[in-house]
């Protein structure tokens, strides 16, 4: 597929700034708002990268900060803390089998530190906060070296603080939020960076929506986001790229993510006279684009938009189950991994009833760089390894997967790993400086298809 390379407008700097997450989504515990990034634990609909409101993350106990995970003297533990249940749970099983993908790679090629990695220790983040602190500490008390997750940046807000300043790594393939990039829990014992994430923010993401938008012809654009950080923060990002482009957003305005009628909406955007409509949803998204097509706002009269929350092989049959097609022309963006159909066809000969892949190929890297990185130590204690992390994904000599950069630490070589979701050469906040972004599109019946992908950076 062709790339061209689009950077993100100055005004994106601001929303990198913001406190609000993406990837994110809070919790339905107490003192927290919902999280929603996918419905059904099985397949289908959405994976997100953001979500809402957060919740106050919890302080760790002192009895945590010291565990630090097992020494080298133990095998290598991983726990994840991603959505086996909940509004988000069809983001759950591509990242989960990534992750269990990756281990048995890693286990192929001699395990983390010349040990076999057992499989993963189980946490659901359910899309509740508190729910994902519970599965978080007990993690924490099993003394894991690395948590992989959570899904939602919401979720992640509720347990960062508590896993890092325990002295694990964690690593999301699917947090999105800007907040991250400078949130200071990141940080761990002896001022040390502990969170990294190889999903981009979505101040790259916001850039490459809104350019596609005007250079699709519209001028004036309506949002509409969930009321949560995930929403908020993209809907930002998006707004400044179109006005920087030329264009006027007419309206941009939030809903509470636990809205079941979407006509009022729906009647406000279309009083607005848009020439094209852009949801930043999860699963909800479905329900307010019925509303809106109601009143005639359908991809054949007016641009509409969705963006990773929304990029899903099977909604469309399952919201319009007798004519999908109504969503034909409809289009999208969503963090992507480049053109790697090696990855695709071994993650799907390893786990079969895969139907999802959003963000499969972050999680999968991210596995990896952890595991490189206490190879690099010779140590699984996080401790005395998550200082490699940064240095693992630039530099030194390109290898594309665990048994061929291990190979070449083994030799004392720096590495430059360029995994299956392409090079991230992480900056200095632990993240992606750019990020390569696809662009999909529903035709033929309401059948999803990546037309495109466009290169992000931050100038």
């Amino acid at each position: 597929m062709r790339r061209g390379k689009w950077t993100a407008v100055a005004a994106m700097a601001a929303a990198a700034a913001m406190v609000t997450a993406a990837c994110s989504s809070s919790g339905n515990g107490a003192g927290s708002s919902s999280s929603t990034e996918s419905s059904s634990s099985s397949s289908s609909s959405s994976s997100s990268s953001s979500e809402t409101s957060s919740s106050t993350p919890e302080s760790s106990s002192s009895s945590e900060t010291s565990s630090g995970g097992a020494g080298t003297g133990e095998a290598f533990k991983f726990g994840y803390v991603l959505p086996e249940t909940g509004p988000l749970a069809t983001l759950g099983p591509p990242q989960i089998e990534a992750l269990k993908f990756a281990i048995s790679k890693i286990n192929a090629a001699g395990g983390i530190n010349g040990q076999q990695v057992g499989d993963p220790m189980a946490g659901d983040e359910a899309g509740n906060a508190s729910i994902a602190a519970q599965s978080a500490t007990k993690e924490i008390n099993a003394h894991v070296n690395a948590i992989i997750g959570a899904a939602a940046t919401g979720m992640t807000m509720a347990i960062i603080d508590k896993v890092t300043a325990a002295g694990i790594a964690e690593c999301s393939g699917s947090n999105t939020g800007v907040n991250l990039t400078d949130y200071k829990g990141k940080m761990g014992p002896g001022g040390q960076q502990y969170y990294f994430r190889t999903a981009p923010s979505d101040a790259l993401q916001g850039p490459v929506l809104g350019n596609l938008i005007v250079s699709d012809g519209h001028s004036n654009v309506a949002i509409m986001s969930r009321g949560d950080d995930y929403g908020k923060g993209l809907a930002k990002a998006t707004a400044d790229a179109i006005t920087a482009a030329g264009g006027t957003v007419v309206y941009n305005e939030s809903y509470d993510p636990n809205t079941t009628d979407f006509s009022g909406i729906a009647q406000a955007v279309k009083a607005k006279n848009p020439d094209a409509i852009v949801t930043i949803s999860f699963d909800e998204g479905w329900q307010l684009l019925k509303a809106l097509f109601n009143l005639g706002l359908t991809p054949n009269k007016v641009g509409v938009y969705g963006a990773d929350g929304m990029s899903s092989t099977t909604m469309p049959a399952k919201t319009w189950a007798s004519d999908p097609k109504i969503v034909d022309g409809m289009k999208g963006t969503a963090p992507a991994s480049v053109d790697n159909p090696t990855f695709t066809k071994d993650i799907k000969a390893f786990a079969p009833s895969l139907t999802e892949m959003q963000f499969a190929p972050q999680v999968y890297d991210c596995a990896n760089i952890f595991a490189l990185a206490a190879d690099q130590a010779k140590s699984n204690n996080a401790q005395d390894w998550v200082k490699n992390v940064p240095g693992i994904t630039k530099g030194g000599t390109e290898c594309n997967d665990y048994a061929s950069c291990k190979a070449l630490l083994d030799k004392g070589e720096d590495i430059h790993y360029v995994g299956a979701a392409g090079d991230l050469s992480f900056d200095s906040a632990g993240e992606p400086g750019k990020a390569t972004i696809q662009i999909y599109q529903y035709s033929g019946g309401g059948k999803f298809s990546v037309v495109g992908t466009k290169e992000s950076t931050i100038s």
